[in-house]
């Protein structure tokens, strides 16, 4: 009880700080995203769910004019189940940085996502939606993870910068462990160029386990992808290799994921999504690998420029009867499995 007055205490402090200079330069802002959803699991089961198009949240963030083009930032964000109104771990767990912008780029330091997953999120045709997109991790099998990217790092520094139509980034996370500054280290590298209406981009990151006597886990992942939009039409294609090196003995563990799709407007209010996600699970042995693949349809209606309505629909497959799952946080059940949800999202 403590705990969770000190808590709210804090955030009424906060709002009431931030509301004395919040038309200077502090912004509150939030995501609210519902549904109900159906999906043919082991039992079959409805449910209502946070977060179908995109993951709740809210938070503050706000900029200071420091004179000679150069601004303070900040960003407080923290997530929100909707369903049953609770929060999503710590009170700013999404994001929680502070830096400074300039002619030079912009650079923060704390907690925020990753310079892969800025750079990837364009590409991926369903936005990272939890229903139902593998852009940023796949949920093939229950038996050697999920082939994903990091979304995002403690204790970082992140620098992104722009030069014409080339924009890039860099972050690197502090490990902060005992046994050295590589153990538990993080990097992410980011790159993308526009030409007409054409785009391209890529990304590197490695992830570092702690030292044992085996030696050190280290994950690395890039990404590459191509855009091509041209007015109320867009189409996207990528692909994300994953590689685990364990430092005890045993198989690294590779797969690589790719996904296309295409996003048309067909009437300013309406927006219709389609695309494919499939894995390639490798070195594994024979009939081991799940290589799941994963249909998705949406259509989404604008009630305003804060409000959509949305109903999508996803139907994943694995080979050999393994596991397959549809959202990357829900466990595979099936070697088949079947989702529908529809929702409504706001946005202030």
């Amino acid at each position: 009880m403590k705990r969770t007055a000190l808590s709210l205490a804090a955030v009424a402090a906060l709002g009431a700080a931030f509301g004395a200079q919040a038309q200077s330069n502090v912004t509150v802002y939030g995501l609210i995203d519902a549904g109900v959803d159906y999906a043919s699991d082991a039992p079959a089961s409805t449910r209502v769910t946070s977060g179908g198009m995109n993951t709740s949240r809210w938070g503050f963030r706000g900029t200071e004019d420091l004179g000679n083009g150069l601004k303070a930032v900040f960003n407080l964000e923290g997530g929100i189940f909707l369903d049953n109104g609770t929060s999503d771990g710590p009170l700013f767990k999404r994001q929680a940085y502070v830096g400074l912008e300039g002619d030079f780029g912009r650079v923060v330091l704390g907690k925020s996502f990753t310079t892969a997953y800025d750079f990837v999120l364009p590409y991926d045709p369903m936005a990272y939606a939890p229903l139902y997109s593998w852009g940023t991790s796949a949920n093939a099998t229950t038996k050697q993870g999920k082939y994903g990217m990091t979304t995002s790092f403690d204790n970082l520094v992140k620098y992104s910068g722009k030069v014409g139509e080339l924009k890039f980034g860099a972050t690197y996370g502090f490990g902060e462990q005992a046994g050295g500054t590589s153990d538990s280290a993080k990097y992410a590298l980011g790159a993308s160029y526009g030409f007409g209406p054409v785009s391209v981009m890529a990304t590197y990151e490695q992830v570092n386990g702690n030292s044992v006597a085996a030696g050190r886990d280290k994950t690395t992942v890039y990404h590459l992808g191509a855009m091509y939009s041209n007015g109320p039409l867009k189409l996207q294609a990528a692909m994300r290799d994953y590689k685990k090196d364990p430092a005890a003995t045993g198989a690294d563990v590779k797969g690589t994921t790719y996904w296309a799709g295409v996003n048309y407007q067909s009437t300013p209010a309406i927006t219709l999504t389609g695309a494919v996600y499939l894995l390639n699970v490798k070195n594994v042995a024979a009939n081991a690998d799940a290589d799941p693949v994963m249909y998705v349809g949406r259509v989404k209606y604008a009630l305003s420029k804060r409000t959509d309505l949305y109903v999508a629909a996803a139907y994943s497959k694995a080979k050999h009867d393994l596991l397959t799952g549809l959202s990357r946080d829900d466990a595979g059940l099936g070697n088949t499995q079947r989702g529908v949800i529809t929702g409504i999202q706001h946005r202030f």
